[in-house]
């Protein structure tokens, strides 16, 4: 397994203590962490690159400890998750894809074996580029006041020969949702849609 070389971790955390309605009764807290790392394949074309996935699984997990963290401590307040990843320049956009499997399993495992798919994107662009990462319910997919997204970006990455890949996580539901759906008290949580 290759060691990951990182340049920098950054967490944001938002605290919604208002959406013109009134006040919630708990504020949602929205958060995401960042790790800035080299991408060993930028600038070149490698057939299998499928093994950095594995050398990525540790990051995840320090990644998940990492937010869970930063928004609290307590893994029984997490509602919502998803992932993303911001290739530089000089590298593709399926050496993002490779944060699919070790970010979502990281977060599902850390959660105590959330049942929904995390759901993702990724996009190729240089320093200061900004992307939404989609949330879902962690258990049920089809929970609707849990669809979201958080937009962030870090202004110096990625370099080039980077990767930014992002974890985010909230803590409940939109602040007033109102767009009907099943509900959290609802849901099975078998199949990761329901």
């Amino acid at each position: 397994m290759a060691e990951i070389a990182i340049r920098k971790f950054v967490t944001v955390v938002d605290e919604v203590l208002h959406e013109f309605g009134p006040p919630p009764a708990k504020p949602q807290k929205r958060g995401a962490v960042f790790a800035v790392i080299d991408n060993p394949f930028a600038g070149r074309y490698v057939e299998d690159i499928q093994p950095f996935m594995d050398d990525l699984r540790p990051l995840g997990l320090d990644m998940a400890q990492r937010l869970i963290k930063a928004l609290g401590g307590d893994v029984g307040v997490i509602e919502g998750y998803g992932k993303a990843a911001i290739v530089g320049t000089a590298g593709e956009l399926e050496h993002g894809a490779l944060w699919h499997n070790p970010g979502g399993y990281a977060m599902r495992e850390v959660l105590g074996d959330a049942k929904a798919i995390v759901p993702s994107t990724k996009k190729v662009g240089g320093p200061g580029t900004r992307i939404d990462v989609p949330i879902t319910h962690i258990n049920a997919s089809y929970v609707r006041s849990h669809f979201d997204a958080i937009e962030v970006g870090i202004n110096d990455a990625p370099r080039a020969n980077e990767m930014v890949v992002i974890l985010a996580m909230t803590t409940g539901a939109r602040v007033h949702n109102r767009a009907g759906g099943l509900d959290v008290a609802d849901v099975v949580g078998k199949d990761g849609l329901r």
